[in-house]
């Protein structure tokens, strides 16, 4: 087995985790191509699932989408969408894998805890300790036009309400004692006396009384994920999430800053700062030399961006309806209009229009690109390109100089997109020593070798870990 140097390597034994990214809604999977399959097809995901599992991956991640997405009051047609409920979606891929985690997405904005906590806590005992909670706090009135209460919550009134939530959904999942059910026929009871505490919370958002009716799992609580990338995202993740799920894995530098930053921000915490893995999110396309798969690459970036998306995009940027001008031609000789943010889909993508419309004209006019070809280039980047062998030296530097533990792929092809990771960028990885080869537990929190809940550990504990 070969081995790269060590030298000064931080951490010359890192192992790399992956998940994979099932999306839903996205333009960034290329749903026109024949071999694409449907996105709300049970097979399609069972597929990607048991690929996943096959490639030793550390969980399958769903995304969420409460709403179709809306630009100017109509439905955004260019992406693709639908998808299940993802906790239902889950416990059915349960069935039919035996190891992977399985991470929903679930927001704490239109959600309540003693109903979410209930259903994350039974998908967890159904898949023996499999089950991840990816806690999002979706701002957008566009989707909180779905709910009674409408609107949308500021910002940091979304973080104090998603901070309560989890604190109460954690005292759920802690209701039950380890051995409150009785394993015996010959017990006197069905439960020792006392075992399941009743919880009582009252906050500033949420208003609890309950006798909860789950038992913990195999892995105590749920792992709990984050992706939140404001300043109060990160102080959140550090103190509460297992794993930080990022945008940032695509340029070593970048990775590595936000890495720093995010372990800063657990030391502030009082956590060790090897508590949480952070895998952010990303797309890698493989070929077998660095030419064909600069030229699959091409090919996949025109599929995803096609002339009909770069419109929509560009049209986002400018806050213009661009859908009748020339894809292929100049980009729009109008300013951007800058319009007050109300919360639906579109408006304000970017906090100035301006600085970016005249860093597209500059980088346009320089390389002759055309509207679409800007899109590409400029647009929004997040993947890794090259050979089986390149793609592993690249990732296993990433990792063990400390700028990531993994990534979560998202495949440019459903149900088909990881075979190529599976098959050939993860025997590079296993010939290196950087990549397992088999599972080592049966637990999402095992796979991760994260340490036990966070209200599970004493404080002499905490220091220990430290």
């Amino acid at each position: 087995m070969t081995r790269t140097d060590p030298g000064d390597v931080p951490r010359p034994d890192a192992q790399l985790h992956f998940g994979v990214f099932f999306q839903g809604v996205n333009h960034w999977t290329i749903w026109s191509d024949p071999s694409s399959g449907s996105q709300i097809d049970p097979a399609s995901y069972r597929k990607v699932a048991q690929t996943a599992e096959r490639g030793l991956f550390d969980a399958f991640f769903l995304g969420e989408g409460l709403r179709l997405r809306e630009v100017g009051g109509l439905i955004h047609d260019l992406d693709v969408a639908g998808r299940p409920d993802a906790i239902t979606q889950l416990a059915a891929l349960a069935a039919v894998t035996d190891r992977i985690g399985l991470v929903s997405t679930s927001n704490t904005t239109f959600n309540e805890p003693a109903d979410l906590a209930r259903r994350l806590g039974g998908l967890d005992l159904l898949s023996g300790g499999r089950a991840g909670w990816n806690v999002v706090t979706t701002d957008n009135a566009w989707t909180g036009a779905n709910f009674r209460r409408g609107g949308y919550l500021d910002h940091a009134d979304r973080y104090r309400r998603a901070e309560e939530f989890l604190g109460t959904a954690r005292a759920i999942w802690d209701s039950w004692a380890d051995g409150a059910a009785a394993t015996s026929a010959d017990a006197a009871s069905w439960s020792a006396p006392g075992a399941v505490s009743r919880v009582r919370t009252r906050g500033e958002h949420f208003d609890v009384d309950l006798v909860p009716t789950l038992p913990r799992s195999a892995q105590g609580h749920p792992v709990i994920f984050q992706a939140g990338d404001s300043a109060e995202g990160r102080d959140f993740a550090a103190r509460n999430a297992d794993v930080i799920f990022s945008a940032h894995g695509t340029d070593f530098d970048d990775a590595l800053a936000f890495a720093q930053d995010v372990r800063r921000r657990l030391r502030a915490a009082g956590r060790p700062e090897d508590d949480l893995r952070i895998l952010p999110g990303t797309e890698v396309i493989i070929g077998a030399t660095e030419k064909e798969a600069e030229e699959k690459a091409r090919w996949v970036r025109l599929q995803q961006v096609t002339p009909a998306t770069a419109l929509g995009i560009a049209g986002l940027l400018w806050n213009i309806d661009l859908s009748d001008r020339d894809a292929d031609g100049p980009l729009p000789a109008e300013d951007p209009v800058v319009v007050e943010n109300t919360g639906s889909f579109g408006n304000r993508r970017v906090a100035d229009p301006h600085a970016v419309v005249a860093t597209w004209r500059e980088k346009a006019e320089a390389n002759g690109w055309s509207l679409r070809e800007t899109v590409i280039e400029l647009g929004p980047q997040h993947g890794h390109v090259g050979t089986p062998a390149g793609l592993a030296e690249k990732f296993i530097h990433f990792a063990r100089h400390g700028a990531i533990d993994g990534f979560n792929l998202s495949p440019y092809l459903v149900p088909d997109g990881l075979d190529d990771v599976v098959d050939l960028l993860i025997p590079e990885l296993q010939e290196r020593g950087a990549y397992r080869a088999s599972y080592s537990g049966t637990t999402l929190r095992e796979h991760l070798g994260l340490r036990e809940p966070l209200t599970h550990r004493s404080p002499l504990e905490e220091r220990r870990a430290g």
